[in-house]
Order: structure tokens, then C-alpha cells, then sequence
């Protein structure tokens, strides 16, 4: 759409924050009043609208769709959300290993050890990992704890989760990311491990890079959403 408005402002909401284009607030897709939780996520959204050129660009606000999303998509389906993100639980990318070269098994090991050692202190559980791609059931009180945790988080949290643990195969990580106990940037590069070691080895591919790139942005988007909704953070 062409761009319609010339002044962005934020205004004080019932349980939060709006913006205002011209002074006409901003609602989602389904017609219900865009509130965000934070100061700091109403800023950063605020900025994307104010950024826009003469027409709209859904692709340079990632703020906006995702804030779009926990209204629109999370808040009626919580449980929906839950049973999708947990799910990951059961084929963790972290439990499932090389068995060669060794320096690759190495590198895994290195890389994704510390994360489900932080995983079975942080929330009590056991994990069953494996070498190759036949699936591995893992306890079901892992399951249940994991699960129990998705489901503690509100719906902007979980709008970020579902990017943050489709892209990296890997609830544990998205789990670390939401927590801090892993930054957003070096958890990607340990989700792309395999990939990037086989760059190492044989060169890039422009297409796979160009893809990797892609995917990149996306999941460093939905980690700075969960951090500027976080309410600690404004």
C-alpha cells in the first residue's frame, strides 16, 4: 500500500503501548488495536512505520508482523502455539549427531554439549542423544517439563518462538536464546553448524548462502522482538 500518513507518535494504551499515524491508531489484519506490552517494542515498531518510503514494505518490518502475529494469530490459539513449538522437543537438532568425520563429531559435540547441559540444569530433565537421523524417543518427563515451560510464556514470547525454534530445529536453543543464555547470533551459527563446516570444506554456494542469509535475519528479528517485548527491557 502507498504510505498515507506523514507523523508516527506513541500513545499510552490500556495494558501497554499504541502508535498512532496521524493520529489514527494503528490496528493488525484482524481489525483489534495494536498494543504492545513495551515501551521499547512500541519505539522500535514506531521507527519501522516511520521509516517507510512512499510505499509500505512488510519486509523491512519485522517489528510490526510479529507484533501483528501475537494478537492475530497466538492470543486465540495459545495452546495451539504451545503444542506446535514444544513438538520440537521430540526431534531436538542438539540429540541428533555425526558419527563422521571426527572432526565434525568434534565440533558438535563442542558446540552442543554445553547447551543440553544448561537445558538438564535450567529445567530438571534428561536428554537420549544419538548418532545419524533415525529418531530417538526422548523421556517423557523431558517432554512434559519442556512442554510445561513453552506454555509459561505469553504470546509475544511464543510469536517469537515459533520462528526462533523452526529455523534452528532446536527448542533447547530457542529456549537459550529467550533466556539470554545464548546470544542470538552465535545460537544461528550453532543451529547452521553442519552448513557452515561444509563451507569450510568445499567453498559457498551463492544460492545456499543467499538462503542462509535469509533465514538469518529472520531469526535475529524474532530474538530481538522477544527481548525489546520483554518488560524488563521497557
Amino acid at each position: 500500500m502507498k504510505r498515507f500518513w506523514t507523523d508516527v507518535a506513541i500513545v499510552d494504551a490500556e495494558h501497554g503501548h499504541a502508535i498512532t499515524l496521524d493520529t489514527r491508531p494503528v490496528r493488525t489484519p484482524a481489525r483489534l488495536p495494536l498494543i504492545f506490552p513495551t515501551r521499547a517494542l512500541a519505539d522500535a515498531v514506531a521507527a519501522e512505520w516511520a521509516s517507510q518510503g512512499e510505499e509500505v514494505d512488510p519486509r523491512t518490518m519485522p517489528m510490526t508482523g510479529l507484533s501483528n502475529a501475537a494478537i492475530d494469530r497466538v492470543q486465540p490459539d495459545p495452546a495451539g502455539f504451545v503444542a506446535q513449538i514444544a513438538g520440537y522437543a521430540e526431534t531436538d537438532l542438539l540429540c541428533y549427531r555425526a558419527d563422521a568425520p571426527a572432526t565434525l563429531v568434534a565440533r558438535q559435540a563442542e558446540a552442543w554439549d554445553p547447551l543440553l547441559d544448561w537445558a538438564r540444569l535450567r529445567y530438571d530433565i534428561a536428554f537420549r542423544v544419538t548418532a545419524g537421523i533415525v529418531h530417538v524417543a526422548q523421556p517423557a518427563e523431558t517432554i512434559a517439563r519442556l512442554r510445561t515451560a513453552v506454555a509459561a510464556q505469553g504470546p509475544h514470547t511464543l510469536a517469537a518462538l515459533s520462528p526462533l525454534v523452526t529455523i534452528a530445529g532446536s527448542l533447547v536453543l530457542a529456549l537459550a536464546v529467550t533466556e539470554s543464555a545464548i546470544d542470538a547470533d552465535t545460537a544461528f551459527d550453532t543451529a547452521h553448524l553442519d552448513e557452515l563446516w561444509q563451507v569450510e570444506r568445499w567453498g559457498e554456494d551463492a544460492l545456499a548462502t543467499e538462503a542462509r542469509l535469509l533465514r538469518k535475519a529472520d531469526f535475529l528479528a524474532a530474538a530481538r522482538f522477544q527481548t525489546l517485548a520483554t518488560p524488563d527491557h521497557g
